[in-house]
């Protein structure tokens, strides 16, 4: 499987993320976040072989994010319940977020992704 990048256009780290991708010669498929957001069973899946608590697969930084006071409601919400609110909008999700056979890699972080898609090579 080529690897998915999940990102938004107008963002600057994803912006980032795939000129590096490019950069280093690595073929990835794009999807974009907001026109094709993740589903609940996907997001599941995904958190699962991130091994990663799953408010790293919030962007808490986003204007959704904010708007909805999610800060607040995250901590007594189940993670069924935050799987299904992930899942209604591609902007309430990290951004870029890199799916490998083996990795899950939500936000850019170089050293990250170049572990993630040498193991993937």
């Amino acid at each position: 499987m080529k690897p998915v990048v999940l990102c938004y256009e107008k963002c600057s780290t994803c912006k980032t993320a795939l000129k590096w991708v490019e950069e280093i010669g690595c073929e990835v498929q794009i999807r974009p976040i907001k026109e094709e957001n993740p589903i609940a069973e996907e997001l599941k899946e995904w958190h699962a072989k991130s091994g990663l608590p799953l408010k790293r697969f919030f962007n808490t930084q986003g204007k959704l994010y904010r708007e909805m006071k999610l800060a607040d409601k995250l901590a007594e919400m189940s993670e069924e319940e935050q799987y299904q609110l992930l899942s209604t909008d591609g902007m309430l999700v990290k951004r870029p977020l890199l799916i490998t056979d083996q990795d899950v890699c939500p936000g850019f972080h170089e050293a990250v992704w170049h572990e993630a898609l040498m193991r993937q090579a």
